[in-house]
């Protein structure tokens, strides 16, 4: 029997922004969905919250953004202080995924389809969510998790 279908919903948090990526409704491929500006934390959660119950999704998954070494830096650190408040403020697990490299495919992606510089920080954020969550998509069929 196949395993369980999963929505799944990806974030590249950042400083700023954070990226929203989502995937189809058989957990097969991921869509880039937006961008959210960030206002402080407790809003963040809650707008988080809210597009976990608007789109029924059943994991979250964040990007965990390590040194080219896989070392931790202080953005990691940032970054698991915000995964520990949404672990505690949604209802579905919350996994991680190693980012490193995302945002600059991301860049590179845009910038090969001309896309000025402006505009580029309107999608570049959703666009390594994207790839966020289809690494982690690919890291689950590999290990048989899903059908």
């Amino acid at each position: 029997m196949a395993g369980t279908i999963k929505k799944v919903i990806a974030l590249d948090v950042g400083s700023k922004r954070i990226g929203i990526a989502a995937s189809d409704p058989f957990g097969t491929y991921a869509l880039p969905v937006g961008t959210y500006t960030r206002k402080n934390l407790k809003a963040d959660l809650a707008y988080i919250a809210a597009l976990i119950k608007e789109r029924a999704a059943d994991e979250i998954v964040c990007g965990l953004p390590l040194n080219f070494d896989g070392s931790e830096s202080a953005q990691t650190a940032y970054t698991r202080v915000f995964i520990e408040a949404l672990q505690n403020a949604v209802d579905v697990p919350v996994f991680t995924s190693d980012e490193r490299c995302t945002t600059a495919e991301a860049h590179n992606t845009l910038i090969s389809e001309n896309m000025r510089r402006e505009k580029r920080k309107l999608y570049v954020d959703a666009l390594a969510a994207t790839y966020i969550l289809e690494g982690y998509l690919k890291s689950k069929k590999s290990k048989g998790e899903e059908k």
